[in-house]
């Protein structure tokens, strides 16, 4: 919690603004039984009504004083909230931005959402109620005290009695309480991860008719969420009337030794009024107190939950090296090991070696499951490899500053991903400062600029969410132009022309080389006719590498690539037959 609440550090002066005018408020609010009292003892009884209406002038400039102070006091306390939260969240979600990707399936998608949304709310809520509501409960539970002592000292008996009964009552409450707010916590990221799985995959959903599957799926994460907030709710719920019956009888037993004081002509009726009020404000703060526990047993789970997010150091260090080399668009895997993390005991890589020279094309080419992704994944340092080095540009990757080896690099992805914004925004995301005519350019040479153009608003048409208005080929050919006019010295096509029919497929291989020509490119493909006029072809077979050469030599020299070749082949003779 202390971790996280050094976010209000920044806004001290605004924060330190809300308890002072919330004390002004508190002393008025502790002032006006006092007033009351005289106006009973000294006005009413004494049948003085120009002391009636002092005292009540009084009572209603220090009520207006009280207001403004509790006012300024809301507004001061939810700017300094406002503030802590936002500045929380943004670095969050940068230390989010910078995970690797062991990191964020580590966390689930839908925790990481739970965890900026929802958790950084409840902290946001605990700040604003921490300035205020404990400032109030604090000063009216001391001021209390203080002022039903100095009315009479028989009154803290009361007190003396009630009081330790309340707190234990609150904190046995609370103890039982407090875990179960973490586990509240878990629960809605369940809740938040099926709805994304959902949203996400609506299409397989309602093609696969699993909407039944998926409502019961979401339904009982839906209801172990509800029974758990039930079970604190009802824990909490004891709370209030149990303290309710306390406050009351320790307002009669004031009434009652009140009253023989009274009698006695030992204390005023308008003293005992003024007693009871105090009384009621003194228990009302124990019951306050009991309540921001609650709070703060939330917050405090949440601000945990979020600390992890904070604490969490990239696994991929970055290094110090800003990326000049006389070297420009070369690759080389050196004895390559690799395994993912905390998920595989066995390697999916083993001992890879192979050199990528500037300008050449090179193909990896392998059964599904192979390790192709994951080769090519190392080069971007989206993750290390467990042993060996992955050099560019001569220069081992791990001594690079990710920002500069990245920018080296133009991947794209087996799923392509758009953004809601119109398709030349989508293309420029390579390159925020190109021009039209380079966006034009990328998108030409990624045989995107066909269809494009048949769109009512050609390159200012709006891309739906997650491109769901695009074929998936056009999907690809965007994702291939986004990454081409980032005009990178490595360019990556992680099995991404896989929804690109064989003419077009040709099309923008031709373009590729006629185009990029000093560009480097590494390709992954599931399909011979793809790979064949590369400079070289990777052949992967069980995480091995089988063979590294081009087409022809490997028809002569490879069974692995022989078979691949003779089973497409023959398929596709047969598809013609």
């Amino acid at each position: 919690m202390i971790k996280v609440l050094k976010y209000l550090k920044k806004y001290w002066y605004i924060a330190a603004l809300s308890p002072l005018f919330m004390i002004l408020e508190v002393s008025m609010d502790l002032i006006q039984p006092d007033l009351m009292s005289k106006i009973v003892d000294q006005g009413v009884l004494g049948e003085n009504m120009d002391l009636i209406f002092e005292f009540g002038i009084q009572m209603i400039i220090f009520t207006f004083i009280g207001c403004i102070g509790g006012i300024l006091s809301g507004v001061f306390g939810n700017m300094a909230a406002q503030s802590f939260a936002n500045d929380l969240r943004k670095d969050a979600f940068s230390k989010v931005m910078k995970m690797s990707f062991q990191q964020t399936d580590k966390f689930t998608t839908g925790s990481l959402v739970t965890r900026l949304t929802n958790d950084i709310t409840a902290c946001q809520d605990f700040v604003g109620m921490a300035l205020r509501m404990m400032v109030r409960t604090t000063m009216q539970f001391v001021g209390g005290i203080y002022m039903v002592l100095n009315i009479d000292a028989r009154f803290g008996l009361i007190l003396l009695v009630t009081l330790p009964v309340q707190l234990i009552i609150v904190a046995v409450v609370l103890k039982k309480g407090a875990p179960l707010f973490g586990v509240v916590q878990s629960k809605l990221d369940r809740v938040n991860s099926v709805v994304q799985e959902n949203v996400s995959g609506a299409r397989v959903v309602k093609a696969y008719t699993r909407e039944q599957y998926e409502i019961d799926r979401f339904g009982t994460a839906n209801d172990e969420l509800c029974n758990t907030n039930l079970r604190v709710q009802k824990l909490m719920a004891l709370l209030v009337p149990v303290l309710s019956i306390l406050m009351n009888a320790s307002v009669l037993a004031v009434i009652y030794l009140g009253g023989l004081q009274v009698q006695a002509q030992e204390l005023e009726v308008g003293r005992i009024m003024a007693a009871i009020t105090y009384i009621t404000q003194i228990l009302m703060s124990v019951m306050m107190i009991g309540m921001m526990f609650q709070q703060v047993t939330r917050a405090s789970a949440s601000a945990k939950r979020i600390r992890e997010v904070l604490d969490a150091d990239p696994v991929i260090g970055s290094g110090s090296f800003d990326g000049n080399t006389e070297i420009k668009g070369t690759v080389e895997f050196r004895n390559i090991s690799f395994r993912y993390p905390g998920v595989q005991a066995n390697n999916v890589l083993e001992d890879i070696s192979f050199t990528v020279n500037k300008g050449e094309t090179v193909a990896i080419l392998g059964a599904t499951g192979c390790g192709k992704t994951s080769l090519v994944n190392l080069i971007a340092r989206f993750y290390d490899a467990t042993e060996g080095q992955v050099l560019v540009d001569g220069v081992d990757v791990k001594e690079y500053d990710l920002d500069a080896l990245r920018k080296k690099i133009g991947f794209v992805l087996q799923k392509s991903e758009l953004f809601s914004d119109t398709i030349e925004n989508n293309i420029r995301w390579g390159n925020p400062d190109a021009t039209d005519e380079e966006v034009r350019e990328a998108a030409m040479i990624a045989q995107a600029d066909g269809f494009i153009q048949g769109f009512t608003d050609g390159y200012k048409d709006i891309v739906t969410e997650k491109g769901s208005s695009l074929s998936g080929g056009q999907k690809q050919r965007l994702s291939i132009a986004r990454a081409i006019v980032k005009k990178p010295e490595i360019l990556i096509f992680d099995d991404s022309m896989s929804a690109l029919d064989l003419t077009t497929d040709a099309k923008l291989q031709r373009a590729l080389r006629e185009n990029l020509g000093d560009t480097t490119v590494i390709m992954i493909a599931q399909r011979v006719a793809s790979v064949m006029g590369a400079d070289k072809i990777a052949v992967i077979e069980n995480g091995r590498l089988a063979a590294f050469d081009n087409h022809e030599n490997l028809m002569k020299s490879c069974d692995v690539y022989q078979d691949i070749y003779n089973s497409q082949m023959r398929e596709g003779d047969e598809k013609v037959g």
